[in-house]
C-alpha cells in the first residue's frame, strides 16, 4: 500500500539536546577524528572556539538521542525491515558548542515513487537551531522504502 502522501508538510515534534563536552569528546572518538579542537578545550580556543565545537554529522544524532526516533516512519505505517538509508545531507550556518541546547524541529517535505511503486521514498528536512533561536544547520534526509514481500529472518 503507497505511503500516505497527505503527510506532506507535517511538522515532527521537536526534540533539544545540551551538548555536553563528554558527548562531544565520545563523538569524536567514536568517528575517528583527530584533530584535538574536538577533545581538548584550550586547543579549541586556540583555534578561535569559545569551548569544544560539535563536529561534522553529530546533528543528526539529536534527533536519535530520545525515544522513537524514527516514531515518523511508525506513523506512515513503515516496516522497518523494508527501510535503506538512501540520503543525509548538512548544510552549516553557525558553529555550536559544548554548553549549547540545540533544538531539531523537522518536517516531512516529500514522499514520492520509483520503479512504479516498488521503492518509496520519505524526505525528511530538518532545522537545528541553538538556545538563542539562532539557526545552526539545515538537515535533509532521505528514507528509501523498498515494497514488496519481506523477508523473513532464518534461524
Amino acid at each position: 500500500m503507497p505511503l500516505d502522501r497527505s503527510a506532506i508538510g507535517r511538522v515532527l515534534p521537536g526534540r533539544s539536546l545540551l551538548v555536553t563536552r563528554t558527548r562531544l569528546r565520545d563523538f569524536a572518538e567514536a568517528t575517528g577524528q583527530t584533530d584535538p579542537v574536538y577533545t581538548d578545550v584550550e586547543a579549541a580556543r586556540r583555534a578561535g572556539h569559545r569551548d569544544l565545537p560539535v563536529p561534522p554529522t553529530f546533528l543528526f544524532g539529536i534527533d536519535l538521542a530520545g525515544p522513537h526516533s524514527f516514531g515518523y516512519l511508525d506513523e506512515l505505517g513503515v516496516d522497518v525491515r523494508t527501510l535503506l538509508h538512501g540520503e543525509q545531507r548538512f548544510t552549516y550556518r553557525a558553529v555550536a558548542h559544548a554548553g549549547d541546547e540545540l533544538t531539531a524541529t523537522g518536517r516531512i517535505s516529500d514522499i514520492y515513487q520509483k520503479k512504479g511503486g516498488l521503492l518509496e521514498f520519505v524526505v525528511k528536512d530538518t532545522v537545528v537551531a541553538d538556545q538563542h533561536g539562532a539557526v545552526v544547520a539545515e538537515l535533509r534526509s532521505v528514507m528509501i522504502v523498498r515494497n514488496g514481500p519481506v523477508a523473513e529472518e532464518s534461524e
